[in-house]
């Protein structure tokens, strides 16, 4: 397989260089940007010693479906600047992966046009309530099996690689979003609070998964206002520069939970060992952004589903060296203390 690192050099030659900083890039100094790897390589791990691994099997249940491998497809933006199929090659290798998709509001192609069978729905509370009113109802018109409220961007944070890039023009902001839709309007909510997440289930049936979670409280608030699932992210380094790597935080909001949801991290995972490391400190699955984007990029379909392949792979070799022949023994005695 093409490593990550590799796919996304092979990116960076193919793509505008205002294409690639738009998603390479951070906000601020892009210290937790530069951290969110990082963290990962800190948690150390103590492998069990004769186990038979000699079938190692990576499949699990997320929000009652069935998929490959614990690593699922994180919403990115305006998937049509890296390549012309944009999301519906997305949609096409994650499904060949057998695993879960993402699809952002700032899709650049209407949710109707995503084919996939097992997608959820990111969500922006937008200004106009209304638009995303309508958004979610296509969204769950479509087939969408959960919806992904966003919940660490009620602004949009400075981001200096993207103010030098300007890869992303009005167009592209208003393609999935449907007639009658303006920049203003569409621009995120400052005023969102837990209510959304009562508001969205009760509204249209839809499981809610609440993304950007990095807190004990922020967790039993979401859980309280009826959320089935959290995604412990700090929007891969793009929102509040120094806000703390996920790995860091995920044992605290997996302590909150306890039980009583599913937890999902997302933030510099890009190998087997990385995901390992997240399910033994108690995540259902990661998701996977900017590695699935620069597969995407280099060879569309296919490069995601190489992207995606790659990491199941990796996961399951690093498994059978851990001595645990199933996610089911990937538990928390696998880690230092």
């Amino acid at each position: 397989m093409v490593g990550v690192p590799d796919y996304e050099a092979r990116a960076l030659a193919l793509l505008p260089r205002e294409v690639y900083d738009y998603y390479a890039g951070g906000s601020g100094r892009e210290d937790t940007l530069r951290d969110n790897p990082t963290a990962w390589s800190r948690v150390r791990l103590r492998p069990r010693a004769l186990r038979d691994v000699s079938r190692v099997d990576t499949t699990t249940i997320v929000l009652g479906r069935r998929v490959s491998a614990p690593v699922l497809v994180a919403p990115m933006a305006f998937q049509g600047l890296v390549h012309v199929d944009g999301e519906r090659a997305t949609a096409q290798g994650t499904a060949r992966a057998g695993t879960l998709l993402t699809v952002s509001t700032r899709s650049s192609v209407p949710v109707e046009d995503i084919d996939a069978e097992h997608w959820w729905f990111q969500v922006y509370v937008m200004r106009d309530r209304d638009l995303t009113a309508r958004l979610a109802h296509r969204a769950a018109s479509a087939g969408a099996g959960a919806l992904v409220l966003t919940a660490d961007t009620p602004v949009v944070a400075r981001k200096h690689r993207t103010a030098r890039a300007g890869a992303v023009s009005e167009e592209h902001f208003l393609a999935a979003l449907g007639p009658g839709a303006e920049v203003g309007s569409a621009e995120q909510a400052a005023d969102i609070t837990f209510e959304e997440v009562s508001r969205l289930r009760r509204e249209w049936g839809l499981p809610v998964v609440v993304k950007g979670v990095l807190r004990a409280d922020d967790a039993h608030a979401a859980l309280a206002a009826g959320a089935v699932g959290l995604v412990v992210s700090n929007h891969g380094g793009r929102q509040l520069d120094g806000a703390v790597s996920t790995a860091d935080c995920l044992p605290e909001v997996v302590a909150a939970v306890a039980g009583r949801a599913e937890v999902y991290v997302d933030g510099g995972v890009r190998t087997g060992t990385d995901v390992l490391r997240a399910l033994a400190m108690g995540a259902r699955a990661v998701l996977v952004g900017r590695p699935v984007l620069w597969g995407l990029a280099v060879d569309g379909a296919d490069g995601v589903h190489a992207v995606l392949d790659g990491l199941a792979d990796d996961l399951a070799h690093v498994m059978a060296l851990a001595g645990a022949p199933t996610i089911a023994d990937v538990t928390p005695d696998l880690l230092v203390p």
